[in-house]
């Protein structure tokens, strides 16, 4: 049994390229939606639906929430999806947190899904250590900063420079499509 379980989870390649890619930033948290879980797991967007509705009390607000409907129709304009993924777009996705989806494999209990929730939560641990090494690193160059002596303005050119590379700030994207006057 054992190595059969082994097995299934040495088949499932997924490339964490694509994993990553399913991960969203909404109110200020990484998610992942109901429909990109369910065909990682393998099973229909409804019975995922179904099953949490079912289990309800095992995910609170900072486990799982539905979009707002700015959130939904901006949300369905960055996708840039075409008509047959649209399908299923009707309803504002649930958001998974990172418990919340660790939370799903105590509910969808196939191998599948249990294999899926072991990358997945790997991958969000990566993705924290990587935050906090960017923070670290943002840390020391301000201490370095802080140790450099003189006023040379060529290091404060620098460090301003550096500073916004790292917080470069998203230019809003021009919409495309029909206009209408």
């Amino acid at each position: 049994m054992e190595t059969k379980r082994l097995k299934m989870m040495n088949e499932l390649i997924i490339p964490d390229a694509v994993l990553v890619e399913k991960i969203y930033f909404i109110r200020n948290q990484k998610v992942m939606m109901d429909r990109d879980l369910a065909v990682l797991y393998g099973v229909e967007t409804k019975r995922l639906k179904e099953a949490v509705k079912r289990n309800i009390r095992r995910f609170p607000p900072d486990f799982m929430f539905q979009m707002n409907e700015v959130e939904f129709a901006n949300w369905r304009t960055q996708i840039a999806t075409s008509n047959s993924e649209k399908m299923g777009l009707r309803h504002a996705p649930f958001c998974f947190t990172e418990p919340g989806v660790t939370m799903l494999s105590c509910i969808l209990n196939s191998s599948q899904s249990i294999a899926v929730n072991i990358r997945l939560i790997r991958i969000f641990t990566r993705l924290r250590e990587s935050l906090l090494m960017h923070k670290d690193i943002l840390l020391k160059l301000e201490q370095l900063e802080n140790q450099v002596t003189g006023n040379s303005a060529d290091v404060k050119k620098i460090f301003t420079v550096l500073r916004q590379l790292i917080h470069k700030a998203e230019k809003p994207r021009k919409k495309i499509g029909y206009k209408t006057n």
